[in-house]
């Protein structure tokens, strides 16, 4: 579970060292995998957008997926941990997030190609696994916080909840091809998290 959005890359400049320049290549890549697919994404191709030079490329990234892998990483930022005190509401403003990103970003795009060359790619799908599993961490973190507050029970797998509420949101939108629809979340919470659980603190007191 990810944000932000990739900018565009100025054209007609060339690239220099430092930070700013990494950047711009991150940019490009992204940009080049949106337009043309894992395909047409090449060291070459990036390295145009970027108005680089290839050897430039390789002496920062061994290959095409690694170049991927850094994009992604870099554009696409695990969201901040809520901590509203309600385990329902700090849920919610993590998948609410999430369908924004699902809506109103390339992402899903982007996702699809990624996933694909993962697939594809034995060292790229580790790397991918990784990446896939710092942006699971807030969701974990919320339910594990719950469970301590004794907003949840303590036998709460929090692994297979997180799969359980974020999953029919990847369904509707890379296998159904279906909107979300306003309200999701919240059913989504309804049906998944377990309800009029009495916390330790009511049957202590």
């Amino acid at each position: 579970m990810s944000s932000a959005k990739p900018a565009a890359t100025r054209s007609g400049e060339p690239i220099s060292r430092g930070a700013g320049a990494r950047q711009r290549v991150l940019r490009a890549a992204l940009e080049v995998l949106d337009e043309h697919g894992l395909p047409g994404f090449t060291m070459e191709a990036v390295a145009r957008r970027a108005n680089a030079g290839k050897a430039t490329l390789y002496r920062h990234w061994q290959s095409a997926g690694a170049l991927l892998i850094d994009a992604m990483d870099a554009t696409f930022q695990p969201f901040p941990e809520p901590d509203t005190g309600r385990v329902e509401t700090d849920v919610a403003e993590l998948l609410t997030a999430f369908v924004r990103l699902l809506e109103e970003t390339p992402f899903p795009r982007l996702l699809a190609a990624f996933v694909d060359a993962a697939e594809r790619d034995p060292a790229l799908a580790a790397l991918h696994a990784d990446l896939t599993e710092r942006r699971r961490q807030p969701l974990l973190a919320v339910l594990d916080r719950a469970r301590e507050r004794g907003q949840l029970p303590d036998h709460l797998d929090a692994e297979l909840v997180t799969d359980l509420l974020t999953s029919p949101f990847f369904y509707r939108r890379f296998v159904a091809h279906r909107p979300i629809p306003e309200g999701m979340v919240d059913d989504v919470i309804a049906c998944v998290l377990p309800t009029g659980f009495p916390s330790r603190r009511s049957k202590s007191s």
